[in-house]
């Protein structure tokens, strides 16, 4: 089944400058990129993409590490995009997450993880429609 999910490049992506390394592993497992763009996260949109965590005591620190630089949103397209695009990122912990997957190769922490994927279809098209508009998502028949 083709899907579309979101994937966020942290602030630790881009500062290490692997964003063009993790695009292309999600690219070499034949996930297209169909809307990507470079944006600060604003109190307002990390409220909503992070309702559930409001009143987590990680919370606050989650949100200084987001805002800590830019973030690239980026939306992918592909069979079970979901899936495969999870299971390349390895466990939210970097610390736990096997050698190469993304967090296992790139992440030092649960926060500082490089990369947040959407883990379901509902998500997925709540998340997009957070930070993109349609207009916005190149679509095309694989």
């Amino acid at each position: 089944m083709i899907q579309k999910t979101l994937i966020i490049l942290k602030p630790d992506c881009v500062k290490k400058n692997i964003v063009g390394e993790v695009l292309d592993r999600f690219q070499k497992k034949s996930l297209s990129i169909v809307g990507a763009k470079m944006i600060f996260l604003t109190d307002a949109i990390l409220e909503k993409h992070y309702a559930h965590m409001l009143t987590s005591i990680y919370y606050p620190g989650l949100k200084e590490f987001m805002q800590s630089g830019p973030v690239i949103v980026c939306v992918l397209q592909g069979e079970d995009c979901i899936k495969v695009a999870r299971a390349m990122l390895g466990s939210t912990d970097s610390t736990k997450a096997e050698k190469g997957t993304i967090r296992g190769d790139y992440g030092t922490s649960t926060t500082v993880n490089v990369v947040h994927a959407s883990d379901s279809p509902e998500s997925a098209e709540k998340e997009i429609s957070l930070f993109f508009t349609t207009e916005e998502i190149f679509n095309y028949a694989k």
